[in-house]
């Protein structure tokens, strides 16, 4: 477990990075901006760039000697025993059309393994922040996931469908079938639904490590756990593959099918 010292300024620069990404977000939301398409066909903004650019600012001042790796600015130093993983915008679509269910997602890893996870939701002001060993809390307030032994009672979520591979397609229509209930859309914000005992499942694929780094630390310091679609804790060198559970036995039942 980590000091006291240090678990309150991990947390306090936790804080102080959303606050900045935040600050950077808000005046483009809901306003005309341009909108670039990138290599993998993927939406960007300037709201994107600038949240990212203001979180490594700050790194590079109190952290340099830590690496960091983000969407849109790439990555450096990646071999320190420190690294953090930005996504200033998970949900870019979301936020181009006004809906207020993106975020920003912020982890730090240490070799390789995630410690520490922000999911900021700055419109609403929502705020889940994760750090091994010492729990999560969404603006300040401890979180639990919920009990949910069954995922013929579960409710599950993915961000879209057909982001899945064609084999995996068919594993999510397995699943989704014997679901009580199913949600789309929500990218990083159904991840933050789990935390909070909202949402009892979320199943994705082809995730990067700024889509996923920042989960673990939050769901499972609530009483969750977090996968790939193996059952193996998320790292760096994850196939992308993520499932995330409320419950360790609806975790238990939804390997047994995507296995199948």
């Amino acid at each position: 477990m980590m000091s006291v010292t240090n678990s309150f300024e991990f947390i306090s620069l936790a804080n102080r990075l959303a606050d900045a990404s935040g600050a950077a977000i808000r005046p483009y939301f809901r306003r005309p901006v341009a909108i670039d398409t990138k290599a993998d066909a993927s939406p960007v903004t300037v709201a994107d760039r600038e949240a990212e650019h203001a979180i490594r600012s700050i790194l590079s001042s109190v952290r340099p000697e830590d690496g960091i790796i983000g969407e849109e600015f790439g990555s450096e130093n990646i071999d320190a025993e420190n690294v953090w993983i930005i996504d200033p915008i998970d949900g870019t679509k979301s936020f181009i059309t006004g809906r207020p269910i993106f975020g920003t997602l912020i982890a730090l890893t240490k070799n390789e393994t995630p410690i520490l996870g922000v999911i900021d939701q700055p419109i609403t002001g929502e705020r889940w922040i994760g750090l091994r060993g010492e729990g999560v809390s969404l603006n300040g307030e401890a979180v639990r996931t919920r009990r949910c032994s069954t995922l013929a009672h579960a409710t599950i979520a993915t961000t879209d469908p057909s982001l899945f591979g064609e084999e995996e397609i068919g594993k999510w229509i397995l699943v989704a079938e014997r679901a009580r209930h199913v949600v789309y859309g929500g990218d990083c914000y159904n991840y933050a639904q789990i935390a909070v005992g909202l949402v009892d499942a979320v199943i994705e694929s082809g995730l990067q490590p700024y889509d996923f780094a920042a989960l673990p630390p939050v769901i499972e310091e609530a009483g969750g756990i977090v996968t790939d679609w193996r059952g193996n804790p998320l790292t760096l060198s994850s196939d992308g593959t993520v499932i995330a559970c409320g419950d360790l036995e609806v975790h238990t039942e939804l390997l047994d099918l995507l296995a199948g």
